[in-house]
């Protein structure tokens, strides 16, 4: 069975390729085999441009009880310190592979996102969590730090406070407290994460790649930015797309009073 599954959508959710983490009875944990094939998935949606091609993406996870409980911890706890180390470079590898996709990507969290799963949804663009979602950054209690992403993307999210709270302290929040504090971007009753992750992701891909791909790109540069760079990062965001086929495409739509027939990259 593979580990990661990949299946583009039509119809209503034209546009929006799904991956889906498949380790139900191992709560989706990340081991070795699986960080390789999901590296593939985000490297094949990358590529899949083009008018027909992904224009959002949905991280799914299979299974009722996690969307994934972070690293395989029996698989590493038999591996040297060597092994470790070179596993080390494959994780680095997905989680940057993830966060690198071109094309906007959704997390449609259920059930335990802890560790490297929650480090995972914090890699996609937006976040949409149902109710029974728990979340955490538990590498502390033993004893390590997060590394897909965790200290940083918790950092930009929520500031140096809190980031130092849920990283310090190793501890769960549920939905609630995740809400609150902007861990999560939507909050959905039980069992709807991934079809409000599909139809969120439906909508995004219902507007310009070119523009939200710019788009995509000015946020994510000007992350760490001063004012006048991040100013200069969207300046040319905008060049991109306003000397983009999309943009004549979508004026026209607009006085026309039709729907857009993107052109696309």
């Amino acid at each position: 069975m593979d580990a990661v599954t990949i299946a583009r959508h039509g119809g209503d959710h034209a546009g929006v390729t799904e991956i889906t983490l498949n380790r139900p009875g191992a709560l989706n944990t990340i081991n070795t085999d699986m960080a390789w094939q999901l590296a593939d998935a985000c490297s094949q949606v990358a590529s899949d441009r083009g008018r027909d091609g992904t224009r959002a993406v949905v991280l799914s996870a299979a299974g009722e009880r996690a969307f994934c409980a972070g690293a395989d911890l029996k698989e590493r706890n038999a591996m040297s310190d060597q092994e470790i180390m070179a596993q080390r470079t494959v994780f680095r590898s997905v989680f940057g592979a993830l966060l690198g996709l071109p094309q906007p990507a959704v997390a449609a969290v259920h059930g335990y996102a802890l560790g490297g799963g929650f480090e995972l949804a914090l890699s996609c663009d937006l976040i949409v969590a149902d109710e029974t979602a728990v979340l955490g950054l538990p590498e502390t209690s033993v004893g390590l730090v997060p590394g897909g992403g965790g200290t940083q993307l918790v950092l930009r999210r929520l500031g140096p406070g809190r980031a130092a709270d849920l990283v310090f302290t190793g501890r769960r929040v549920d939905v609630a407290e995740a809400d609150r504090l902007g861990l999560v971007d939507r909050r959905v009753p039980a069992g709807h994460a991934k079809s409000a992750a599909l139809d969120l992701a439906a909508q995004i891909a219902g507007n310009s790649a070119v523009a939200v791909k710019a788009a995509k790109r000015a946020l994510r540069l000007g992350w760490g930015a001063g004012l006048e760079a991040g100013l200069d990062i969207e300046d040319a965001a905008w060049r991109t797309a306003a000397l983009s086929a999309d943009r004549k495409e979508g004026i026209a739509a607009f006085n026309e009073k039709r729907r857009p027939n993107w052109p696309g990259e």
